[in-house]
C-alpha cells in the first residue's frame, strides 16, 4: 500500500490510518514511503506496519518503466510506488524500529552534533568580526571559544576599550578567571600588540554590540553543549550496551554515545558484516566492466555513522598499537589525514584507519549481539 498524500493534522493521519486498516490486518500490509523518518513514519510503525522507504532517487530513477514522458502527480506517484512495491518489494528493506534507550541516545547525539556545528559556525563569525575590526583580540589566547577567551571579549570588546591595558591589569584578569596557561602578563601583551591595527569604519559603541552578541551566542551554546554532554553520561551509564564498547581504545564518552546511537542500529538490523560496513560507509565500492576495474569511495551511507567511525578510529591510534601502525602506514602512502565528511581518496579514512570498525581494534569479543 502507499498513502499518496502526507497527513497533516491529526484527522488526517488518523483517517489514513482507518483507510488502511480496510485493506487487511497491519503486519500483512507494508506502505512504501519516500521517507525514513517522520511522525507518519512512526504512527505506521506503531500500528504494526511494515514500513518501505524509497529513496526518491531510486524511484526517479525507475519512472521510465511507466513511460517516458515522466509526468507527476501525487495521484500517479501513488500507483508507481505502490507497483514498485509489488515489483520489487523482495529487494527493499523494511524499517525497524530502535528502541527506546537508543532513540534517546540518537535524539541526544545528534542534537549535539548539530549544536557543535553551529558553535563551530558561531567561532568562524566571530573571528571575521574580529580579523576585521580588533584583530589584536583574536591572538591572546590559544582558541577563540574558550572561556578565557570570551571574557577578555567581555571586559575587552573594542580596542579603544584595551587601550590603558598593562602588566598589572592583564596580571588581574588572568588571576580572576583562573588563567592555566604558560604565558605571562607579558607575553600576552605582547601578542596583543603585535598585530596591525585596524583602522574600523565602526564605532567603538557598534562594535561592542556586535562584539558581545557574538559572545553571547557562543557561550550560549557552549552551556547547551556541556548540558547535552551531561544528559549523555547518564543515559550511557542506564544503557545496556554501552558498557559492551566501553573498554575500546580511548573512545570516550562522546564518541561511545556515538557508536551506540548511529552505528548500533545498523548492527541490529545488518545481515551481515558487508551490509554493516557498506551502510557505515567503512568500505569502498568496486565497478567493474571488461577490462576496466575501479574502486571508489562510497558516498550513499549513514553519514553520522562514519562519522562516528571516523572519529574513534582516529582516537584508537593513540591507545592501540594495530591502528598506531595501521594509520603511520597509511601516512607512508601518502594518505592525509582527513576532514571530517570529507573524500578520504588521498586521505587516511574509512578504506584504512576505517577498518578498525570491522577488525583490529574491534576484536571478536566485542559481538554486538
Amino acid at each position: 500500500m502507499i498513502i499518496s498524500r502526507s497527513p497533516h493534522d491529526e484527522a488526517d493521519l488518523a483517517g489514513a490510518m482507518v483507510r488502511l486498516s480496510r485493506h487487511g490486518q497491519p503486519g500483512e500490509l507494508p506502505v512504501a514511503i519516500e521517507t525514513t523518518s517522520a511522525l507518519v513514519v512512526d504512527r505506521l510503525l506503531d500500528g504494526g506496519h511494515p514500513v518501505v522507504p524509497i529513496h526518491p532517487n531510486a524511484f526517479n530513477a525507475a519512472r521510465p518503466r511507466w513511460g517516458a514522458s515522466r509526468a507527476k502527480s501525487d495521484a500517479g506517484d501513488s500507483y508507481k510506488l505502490a507497483d514498485y512495491l509489488r515489483t520489487d518489494g523482495h529487494r527493499l528493506r523494511r524499517l525497524r524500529p530502535i528502541d527506546a534507550a537508543t532513540a534517546e541516545l540518537q535524539a541526544l547525539v545528534r542534537m549535539r552534533d548539530d549544536h557543535v556545528s553551529a558553535k563551530v559556525a558561531a567561532t568562524n563569525q566571530l573571528s571575521a568580526l574580529l580579523d576585521r575590526h580588533w584583530p589584536g583580540a583574536k591572538v591572546v589566547f590559544a582558541r577563540l571559544d574558550s572561556t578565557i577567551a570570551l571574557a577578555f571579549l567581555t571586559d575587552y570588546p573594542t580596542p579603544q576599550s584595551a587601550a590603558r591595558l598593562g602588566e598589572a591589569r592583564v596580571a588581574g584578569f588572568l588571576k580572576r578567571h583562573g588563567y592555566s596557561g604558560h604565558r605571562s602578563a607579558a607575553e600576552i601583551l605582547e601578542r596583543l600588540h603585535s598585530v596591525p591595527q585596524a583602522s574600523s569604519p565602526l564605532t567603538s559603541e557598534t562594535l561592542r554590540q556586535l562584539v558581545h552578541a557574538q559572545v553571547r551566542a557562543l557561550r550560549t551554546l557552549m552551556e547547551t553543549i556541556a548540558d547535552l554532554d551531561r544528559a549523555l553520561g547518564a543515559l550511557l551509564l542506564e544503557h545496556p550496551k554501552a558498557e559492551l564498547l566501553a573498554s575500546l581504545p580511548r573512545i570516550g564518552k562522546v564518541n561511545l554515545a556515538q557508536i551506540v546511537a548511529e552505528v548500533g542500529p545498523i548492527l541490529d538490523r545488518a545481515v551481515d558484516v558487508g551490509h554493516a560496513a557498506a551502510e557505515a560507509g567503512a568500505s569502498p565500492v568496486t565497478k567493474e566492466s571488461g577490462k576496466g576495474r575501479a574502486v571508489n569511495f562510497r558516498w550513499a551511507v549513514n553519514t553520522r555513522s562514519r562519522d562516528a567511525l571516523g572519529i574513534f578510529a582516529d582516537n584508537s591510534r593513540h591507545a592501540s598499537p594495530w591502528a598506531a601502525k595501521l594509520y603511520a602506514d597509511a601516512r607512508r602512502r601518502g594518505k592525509r589525514h582527513p576532514p571530517r565528511n570529507s573524500d578520504p581518496h588521498a586521505s587516511v579514512g574509512t578504506r584504512d584507519v576505517g577498518l578498525l570498525a570491522q577488525r583490529g581494534s574491534l576484536q571478536p569479543e566485542y559481538s554486538w549481539r
